[in-house]
């Protein structure tokens, strides 16, 4: 099910002549669309920065700014909606180079069919369908969320029930517990699954930069502000906005997100018109949000506003029973982008592995596996590989501290053997520096 699927089309129409107009808005309405109308390309352009359009039907030749030069607008500025131009009998060359120049396809005026314009019409919804389609998949190979332990199998459950509404939901956990993961299945399982997804790291920002980044600007709004821009927020027009470490929003950000949140309007930064938000909202934070709060670091208002729905992420050592196939996924994943046949975890690895505390999650297990499929020789990691981690220390008996060690000196002195002993070409072979790989020998006594 598409969100095309779900709600109305939008659609503009855009021909100096009323009588035009009126005929291809009333043929589409009926079909079930949502129809805007202007007279010239400059209406136009007026209607487009105000809200988005799945689909704009545009005549080419009008006063002001005619066709031709609203399709270069549209392409360059909202690049998700497709194009069809109407042109006069005896005028077909005009629509050619339209196509030439981006647009979806052409009709030949008069139109006397409104089936024939449906068709066209539905056609160039298709076009959009896929293409949003195309784009979620880009992002694709996303493992799933669990497997099979209790913690992950609740939240699950209550992602996928949450996802079928529009509530705005807040995911909280640890740093890496995979709560863009989950914001990307929520949007996946929901009925904007064909929309755009938006994500946008609250903490990457200053917070000049994250209003422009999140709102957009008007040219000339500030210091290099040379051309509009639009903002994150109305890239998600029709799909889902999601906000990372929310908890990291400046006190005037949060005000302003509050009142996108309750009135699903705003104003681009330098701008007065008010642009319409039509997006579902997930928010995430690895903090307290009751406490800064109490703190009043953070509105109660907008807290109210975001944890319509809040679901707690267990972190990766609460749900020890998913390390193993987790990691299974994530090195299929590492081993296709270093350009390496498929991985295999050991016995052992998988021990130190649903051993260890993980206090980075998911986050912190993927880095652990793209270094040790570098060091890896064959098509194994091993607990040798682990061993070769310096920040990898499992906390049971299994993957104590001595074992690492114990780990980490057999893997050098296979490495010595396997070189006759030289000890640069041991180095490469375990992918250290020869001055850290001297460190440990002398801790090993090895020397």
């Amino acid at each position: 099910m598409t969100v095309l699927e779900t709600a109305k089309a939008r659609l503009l129409v855009v021909d100096d002549e009323e009588g035009v107009r009126t005929f291809l808005a009333d043929a589409l309405v009926e079909a079930g669309n949502s129809v805007a109308q202007a007279a010239d390309g400059e209406a136009a352009l007026a209607l487009l920065a105000k809200m988005s359009f799945h689909v704009v039907l545009t005549d080419l030749r009008m006063p002001t700014v005619d066709g031709m030069a609203l399709l270069h607008t549209i392409r360059r500025d909202y690049p998700d909606t497709e194009v069809i131009v109407l042109t006069a009998h005896g005028s077909i060359e005009n629509a050619v180079e339209a196509m030439k120049q981006g647009a979806f396809d052409y009709l030949e005026k008069p139109i006397s069919s409104p089936t024939a314009l449906r068709l066209t019409v539905g056609r160039a919804l298709e076009r959009h369908r896929l293409r949003a389609r195309e784009e979620i998949n880009g992002v694709g190979g996303d493992p799933p969320l669990g497997y099979g332990a209790p913690a992950m199998v609740a939240v699950e459950q209550s992602l996928r029930k949450v996802a079928a509404t529009n509530a705005t939901v807040l995911l909280l956990g640890e740093s890496g517990a995979g709560k863009e993961l989950a914001a990307r299945a929520i949007h996946r399982w929901s009925p904007r699954a064909a929309g755009p997804f938006v994500a946008v790291n609250c903490a990457a920002l200053s917070p000049e930069l994250l209003e422009s980044e999140l709102f957009g600007h008007e040219k000339g709004s500030f210091t290099g502000a040379h051309a509009r821009q639009r903002g994150r927020i109305e890239l998600a027009e029709g799909g889902t906005f999601f906000l990372d470490e929310v908890g990291e929003l400046a006190p005037g950000l949060q005000a302003k997100l509050l009142r996108i949140l309750q009135e699903k309007r705003f104003e681009r930064v330098g701008g007065r018109q008010t642009v319409e938000a039509d997006v579902r909202w997930i928010a995430a934070t690895n903090r307290n949000l009751v406490e800064m709060q109490q703190r009043g670091s953070f509105r109660e208002d907008l807290y109210h506003r975001l944890a319509v729905f809040p679901v707690r992420l267990p972190s990766l050592r609460e749900r020890r029973e998913d390390i193993g196939p987790l990691a299974d996924a994530l090195l299929a994943r590492i081993a296709a982008g270093l350009g390496k046949p498929r991985l295999h975890l050991s016995d052992d690895a998988r021990r130190a592995l649903s051993a260890a505390a993980w206090p980075g999650n998911v986050r912190e297990l993927a880095n652990v596996l793209e270094r040790s499929a570098i060091l890896a020789d064959g098509i194994q990691i091993t607990g040798d590989d682990l061993a070769l981690l310096p920040d990898f220390v499992g906390d049971e008996p299994e993957a104590s501290a001595q074992t690492v060690s114990e780990l980490e000196r057999g893997a050098i002195e296979r490495a010595l053997a396997a070189t006759g002993g030289n000890r640069r070409r041991a180095a490469a072979r375990l992918g250290i520096g020869l001055r850290t790989l001297y460190d440990k020998l002398k801790r090993y006594g090895l020397g």
